[in-house]
């Protein structure tokens, strides 16, 4: 099935066609900047502005950085406070003025998750796999035997006095300016505290810095293997057409 996946993320909305079969996108990943923090309408417009560009009049899947409870907001980490109790499966479906249905909109992480497991580098394993994202944020997709446990949100988690997403996204390696031997070296202790609550077998890294991942793997000593993505930063659009499956 050919299904539209965007993937929303704190500094851009980017999007593709997906074949749900093989999880290989259909045309060129289409990107569009949001440097500024926007309103549920205006990103609405972003979207469907993402929509436009490919011309799409079939279903829509959205990872959305944030917990989603049936296509409706609860928390969210580095989008307008406004976001919060916002049914966005409904916004961006009169937006578009496409399918966009309660189950179609999950958390980003989630949604990058879902293509590790299912067609990359967490396909066929067993036992618990975690799927973590660096990016603006810190997102997180945890999977038990192939299952999604939802919203996870461990970027979240209290690390060094403060949300660990402030310390060891990759925004905040920018922000920062750190080499990326010092910013792994807090990646590895959070990492280590992560483990030591979860003891995944494998523990799977996206966003755009797992694509420099021969840069700073080599400095976390963790137990658990880690591996890149698969499908690199491209891994949410996969996942939220996947989403869109019933």
């Amino acid at each position: 099935m050919k299904i539209l996946g965007i993937d929303i993320g704190g500094s851009a909305v980017k999007g593709a066609p997906v074949d749900t079969r093989t999880g290989k996108l259909l045309k060129e990943r289409h990107r569009i900047a949001t440097p500024k923090i926007l309103k549920p309408e205006d990103l609405a417009k972003v979207v469907a502005e993402l929509v436009a560009h490919f011309k799409w009049t079939g279903p829509i899947g959205c990872g959305f950085p944030g917990v989603v409870r049936h296509g409706r907001v609860s928390f969210v980490g580095n989008l307008h406070e406004d976001f919060v109790g916002c049914d966005v499966a409904t916004l961006f479906a009169k937006a578009t003025g496409r399918n966009v249905t309660d189950w179609s909109v999950i958390n980003d992480a989630d949604a990058a998750g879902l293509a590790e497991i299912h067609f990359g580098a967490g396909k066929g394993v067993k036992g618990t796999v975690l799927m973590l994202t660096f990016g603006t944020g810190v997102g997180s997709g945890l999977f038990v035997d192939g299952i999604l446990y939802p919203n996870s949100e461990f970027g979240q988690l209290k690390f060094k006095g403060k949300r660990a997403e402030l310390t060891v996204s990759a925004a905040a390696k920018e922000r920062k300016k750190w080499s990326y031997k010092k910013w792994s070296h807090h990646v590895d202790d959070y990492l280590k505290q992560v483990e030591g609550v979860l003891r995944p077998e494998l523990i799977v890294i996206g966003g755009g810095i797992s694509e420099d991942h021969e840069k700073w793997f080599k400095h976390v000593k963790i137990d658990a293997p880690m591996v890149p993505a698969k499908f690199f930063n491209e891994a949410g659009i996969v996942g939220a057409a996947l989403s869109a499956l019933k």
